[in-house]
Formats: C-alpha cells, sequence, structure tokens
C-alpha cells in the first residue's frame, strides 16, 4: 500500500493481515489488546463487577456473568459500515477484504487475545475496591461477546472460530453481534453447524434512505444484504435478537413505529432490544448529546412497538443504560442463557 501507516489501519506482513503501528497504539492508548488484525477488552461493566459495584445489562436481561465476559473480536478494523452513532473508531476502517490466507487461525487469536485481556485484568488486581475472587474467575472467561470493534462476519474462518471457543473448558454461551451485511456467512454458520447461543442483529432504519444515512455503509447493495440476514434469523436454530439503537433527529422512532414494526414482525426474533442512542466514544465526534433519548421515551416507544406487534410483551429494561427488552411469546425460549444450550 501506498499510504502512510498514519491512514491505514490494516497492512500486509509476514503474509498476515495487520493493524497499522500508528492505529495499534491508539487502540492500545485506549487500553485494548491487540494482536494482529484481533482485539480485546476490557468493557466499562466488566471493570465495575470487578469492585461489585455493578453488572451490564446482559446479565439482567439473559445471565451473563459480567466478570467472566470476553469481549472480542477477529476483525478490529473491518467494517462494511460507517455507523454515526459507532463509538468505535470507524474512522479506521479501510478494507472490506480479508482473504483466507491472510487471517490467523482461530486457536492463535484466542491464545493470544487471552494473553492481552490477562495482562488488562492484571492492573486491577492491585486495588483493595476489586474482589480478587472474581478476579481470578475473569481470566477463564464463560462467555465470549464477539462484538467489539468492525463486523466479525468478515472473519473468513468465523465458523472455526465459534467450534473453537465452544471447545473450551469454562465456555458456556457465545453472543455474535453483527450489522447483517454477510448474510453468507450467517448462513454458513447454520450449514457448518457453528451457530452462537445468540445472534444480535443491529435494526436502525425502518426504510432504505434511513438506513443509509444511520449505517453509511459501503456496499451499494447493503440494503439488500440485510434484509436476507433479517430473513435468515426469522427461521435460525438459536436464539435471536434484533436491536435497535434510537437516533433522535435520525430514526426517530415514533414517527415509523409502523415501518418498524412490520419489520420486525417478519424477523420474527425472540427478542427485540430498544436502546437510547449514547454519546460516548468515538460517536461524540459525529453526533451530540442531544441526539440521546431519555429512558421514558424508549419506554413509550417499547409500548407502542408492543401495541403493534404480534405476540410481543415487554420483558424488562435497564434504566442506566436506557434499554427495554420486548419478548417473542410465540416464539417462546428461556430468557435465562443455559450451560446446555451450548455443550450439549
Amino acid at each position: 500500500m501506498s499510504c502512510s501507516d498514519e491512514h491505514v489501519s490494516h497492512l500486509t506482513q509476514d503474509n498476515l493481515i495487520q493493524i497499522s503501528p500508528a492505529v495499534k497504539s491508539r487502540l492500545q492508548k485506549a487500553k485494548y489488546g491487540v494482536y494482529n488484525h484481533s482485539a480485546v477488552e476490557l468493557c466499562h461493566w466488566t471493570k465495575k463487577s470487578f469492585a461489585n459495584a455493578g453488572n451490564c445489562y446482559k446479565h439482567k436481561f439473559y445471565g451473563i456473568s459480567t466478570h467472566r465476559c470476553m469481549e472480542m473480536t477477529p476483525t478490529a478494523m473491518n467494517c462494511e459500515n460507517r455507523c454515526v452513532y459507532c463509538w468505535r473508531p470507524t474512522e479506521f476502517y479501510d478494507t472490506l477484504q480479508m482473504p483466507p490466507e491472510l487471517v490467523d487461525e482461530p486457536d492463535v487469536i484466542v491464545e493470544h487475545l487471552m494473553a492481552e485481556r490477562k495482562k488488562l485484568i492484571n492492573g486491577f488486581y492491585g486495588h483493595e475496591k476489586n474482589d480478587r475472587k472474581k478476579l481470578d474467575e475473569s481470566l477463564f472467561p464463560a462467555h465470549y461477546a464477539i462484538s467489539l470493534s468492525g463486523e466479525p462476519t468478515m472473519y473468513p474462518k468465523l465458523p472455526q472460530l465459534i467450534k473453537y471457543l465452544r471447545r473450551l473448558p469454562a465456555t458456556k454461551s457465545i453472543f455474535l453481534v453483527t450489522n447483517g451485511q454477510e448474510p453468507e456467512m450467517l448462513q454458513r454458520l447454520a450449514d457448518e453447524d457453528s451457530l452462537p447461543t445468540q445472534i444480535y442483529l443491529s435494526t436502525n432504519a425502518s426504510n432504505k434512505k434511513m438506513f443509509y444515512l444511520v449505517n453509511r455503509p459501503r456496499h451499494r447493495d447493503a440494503w439488500e444484504r440485510w434484509w436476507k440476514s433479517l430473513r435468515f434469523l426469522s427461521t435460525a436454530n438459536t436464539r435471536t435478537v434484533l436491536r435497535m439503537t434510537i437516533i433522535r433527529q435520525y430514526n426517530d422512532a415514533m414517527k415509523f413505529v409502523d415501518e418498524f414494526a412490520e419489520m420486525m414482525q417478519q424477523g420474527n426474533p425472540h427478542f427485540i432490544e430498544l436502546k437510547s442512542y449514547m454519546h460516548i466514544g468515538m460517536s461524540t465526534q459525529r453526533l451530540e448529546a442531544e441526539n440521546m433519548l431519555e429512558m421514558k421515551e424508549i419506554r413509550s416507544f417499547s409500548e407502542q412497538m408492543c401495541s403493534k406487534l404480534q405476540g410481543y410483551s415487554i420483558m424488562d429494561e435497564s434504566e442506566i443504560s436506557r434499554i427495554v427488552v420486548l419478548q417473542n411469546l410465540r416464539r417462546y425460549t428461556d430468557r435465562w442463557i443455559k450451560e446446555y444450550l451450548i455443550n450439549a
């Protein structure tokens, strides 16, 4: 590549895709652990859980152990979208290509990210407020959130990665978050018996114009790709979630509640998460604090959605995260994650 490291987030070196030194340095300063094209981080809630000061809404909604959750990605700087609300460094995303011969093997990724994560955790042992037992347990993740940055379905060996994580003795669950731009990969997960415990599909637009405004996709057929992913989720043999980030003045939900309800009905997910945009991270350079919704507005929209959808009810909420979750009573599954779902 002819561009300088300051502007290119990936380099091909030793026949492997790598994040450039300049971007890697920025990520490390932000407390990411980085290895080639993959990354890991301790999220805000994991750090709070070490001190028994709170848990992520995934714990409240689904029973996920916050301190034993490993948030990671095999595609730290690869994504097809440049979502306006994303709090990750989308400005550094620069490629849509991840040839299989240029990526790390799943076991190599997990081995190195585990080591990077351990380095991040070690720094918390020096604080008396932190629970040492929880810190010790956190070194053996029970839950994997494949979501941290970029788009994980771009990683060509994702089925093998999920199978590898499944086989680890401590694993109880795996969540995958996708923007829906790689429906063929989702189908591969099903065909290769490598579906995660739960798939999240970002659902932030009820029509094509809104989709391009909010998600700023690179693919010309991005809307059609997303619909293929939605149809896949409607019959997928695993837990499914449509997660909607609501942004004032972009996808003002109350104006389009009928469109969203019709779309979500077709997706037929087990759960629908309705969440306000949060003014944090890199998104603060693109949006304003006024773009966030108040919790009362999220509740109101959730009630409207329930009135339009058939067979859904409000299951729970997290006020601090400004999120309400709906549950599908027709395509019912227990909200609580059980170990047998992944290790059966």
